[in-house]
C-alpha cells in the first residue's frame, strides 16, 4: 500500500482521504492571493517540523527573503529551519531548472539526494509557459520537470496561478501529466467573498468530490466545512438551490 503523505493543512487530509500519495505530483491552481504559496510552505514546514522530513521550494517569482517574511506572519522561522539542514529555499529561472533536472549528476540533483529531500514544492509552474508556444514542447517540458522531481520518490506540490473558472482550460498539457489537481477559487455567496477548494483528480486514490470553505490565518490555511445547497460555485457567483416542491394532487 502506498504510503501517505499528510498535507499539514487541517481538513485537507479529510479530503483527501489520508493525504497525498508518496511521491506524486499535485498541482495546486487558483487565482491570485488565494493561498498556493501558502499550503505550500504549510506543506514543507509540517514535512519538516513534525515528520522530519528536509524539503525543497524553488521559486520563479519571489526572492527567498521575501518568503521568509511572509512565512513568518504564520509564525514559521523558515531561516531556522535552513539553519539546520532541514529546508532549502532556491531561487531560479525556469530554463535553468530545467537543465538541472534533465541530469541526475546537476548540482540540483546532488543536493537532492544528499539532504535526502522528501517534499518539493515548486511555485510557479505557470512560467515554464513562455519557454516555447509548441504544445508538444510544452507537454515534453511538463513531463521533464514532473520526472524529475519524483525522481527520488519525492512528493511534490507545483502551484498555478489562473484566472480562469474552467475546470481543464482549453489546450492544458499540464492536467493530464500530474497525479493529482487540487482548485482554490475566490465565490461570492450573499454579497460575501468566500475561499473554495476542491480536488479535481487524485490518481491512484478516492478522494471526497465536494467543494469545501478554507480560510488563511496566523496559524495557516485550513478546510472547513463543505459548501450545501448552492449550485455553480465554480462560477464564483452560485445561486441557491431551492428545495423541489411535491406535485400538487
Amino acid at each position: 500500500m502506498t504510503r501517505r503523505v499528510h498535507s499539514g493543512v487541517p481538513g485537507l487530509d479529510d479530503v483527501l482521504h489520508g493525504g497525498f500519495l508518496e511521491g506524486s505530483a499535485v498541482l495546486v491552481e487558483g487565482g491570485p492571493g488565494t493561498g498556493k504559496t501558502t499550503l505550500g510552505m504549510q506543506f514543507l514546514h509540517t514535512g519538516i517540523v513534525k515528520e522530519d522530513e528536509p524539503g525543497l521550494l524553488i521559486t520563479f517569482e519571489e526572492f527567498p527573503s521575501s518568503l521568509i517574511q511572509d512565512a513568518r506572519s504564520h509564525n514559521w522561522d523558515l531561516r531556522a529551519l535552513e539553519e539546520a539542514n532541514k529546508l532549502r529555499l532556491v531561487f531560479t529561472s525556469p530554463q535553468t531548472l530545467l537543465s538541472s533536472l534533465r541530469s541526475p549528476f546537476s548540482p540540483l540533483n546532488r543536493m537532492i539526494v544528499e539532504w535526502d529531500i522528501r517534499r518539493i514544492v515548486l511555485d510557479s509552474v505557470s512560467h515554464f509557459a513562455r519557454i516555447t508556444r509548441n504544445p508538444t514542447e510544452l507537454r515534453d517540458i511538463y513531463g521533464t520537470v514532473i520526472n524529475g522531481l519524483k525522481r527520488e520518490g519525492i512528493t511534490s506540490i507545483l502551484t498555478r496561478e489562473t484566472n480562469t473558472n474552467r475546470l481543464y482550460p482549453s489546450g492544458d498539457k499540464l492536467s493530464f501529466v500530474v497525479d493529482a489537481i487540487l482548485m482554490m477559487r475566490y465565490v461570492e455567496i450573499d454579497s460575501a467573498i468566500q475561499r473554495a477548494i476542491l480536488v479535481l483528480k487524485m490518481r491512484g486514490s478516492p478522494h471526497a468530490h465536494g467543494v469545501y470553505r478554507y480560510d488563511i490565518q496566523q496559524e495557516g490555511m485550513a478546510v472547513r466545512d463543505r459548501f450545501e445547497g448552492l449550485h455553480g460555485l465554480l462560477t464564483g457567483m452560485p445561486t441557491r438551490t431551492r428545495p423541489r416542491r411535491s406535485a400538487s394532487r
